[in-house]
């Protein structure tokens, strides 16, 4: 029987992903008690409301996000985010991460997720703080170059944030390759063998939205 690493953030009412981003706001749109109005005697139920903003949680970002060609979630092929082996790269405490780490690897067709540890932060002021780890732009190249299928980091930015510029955004997402950030767990899966799962629903004009990304040891 397969073990499941759920690698995804719980999102509640008020969570804060991203510094300057709202928190969602989660409420009812009908309540249990207001729904017994409309059923049958013995019967309720609840419908949900949620706004947000999509850089909400553990999310996925598709070309679009970056780039107004590029292909939407409603684009993106699952064969990308379903079932792909992963590998995980500890990151070894380095804020900018160097394509060394990626030396020996077999990146093509693999969901490559770095494990920085900065998920630990998650839900201070610290977790949004600009020395927080993330790729360099050698590593990003060798990862598209490389046929890397989804590229993931447990950090707040797979990019610096010291500057309004994304170049690692920019080379992963023109290449085609989707970005998953805020990941937490990586070092459940221990370096066992595991396959990644992270769906986004179909949106069409939408390049982000959350995922639950789960990793899936056989």
């Amino acid at each position: 029987m397969a073990t499941i690493v759920d690698l995804s953030h719980v999102l509640e009412d008020g969570t804060i992903t991203y510094p300057g981003l709202p928190a969602p706001v989660i409420s009812d749109h009908l309540s249990r008690e207001a729904s017994r109005q409309r059923y049958a005697p013995g019967y309720e139920f609840q419908i949900g409301r949620i706004d947000m903003v999509a850089n909400t949680g553990t999310y996925l970002d598709t070309p679009f996000h970056r780039y107004p060609d590029g292909y939407d979630l409603a684009g993106l092929d699952p064969a990308r985010v379903v079932g792909v082996p992963g590998l995980v790269v500890d990151a070894g405490g380095e804020q900018e991460i160097p394509a060394a780490l990626l030396d020996g690897l077999d990146l093509a067709g693999h969901a490559v997720l770095f494990g920085t540890g900065w998920d630990r932060h998650w839900g201070t002021d610290r977790y949004g703080e600009p020395d927080h780890p993330y790729l360099s732009v050698a590593a990003a190249e060798r990862l598209a170059e490389g046929g890397a299928t989804v590229v993931g980091i447990d950090s707040v930015n797979i990019d610096g944030t010291r500057t309004g510029e994304r170049p690692i955004h920019s080379v992963l997402l023109a290449a085609g390759v989707p970005i998953i950030e805020h990941l937490t767990g990586l070092g459940q899966i221990g370096g066992r063998p595991f396959t990644l799962v992270a769906v986004p629903p179909a949106i069409r004009g939408m390049g982000t939205f959350p995922v639950r990304a789960l990793a899936v040891i056989t």
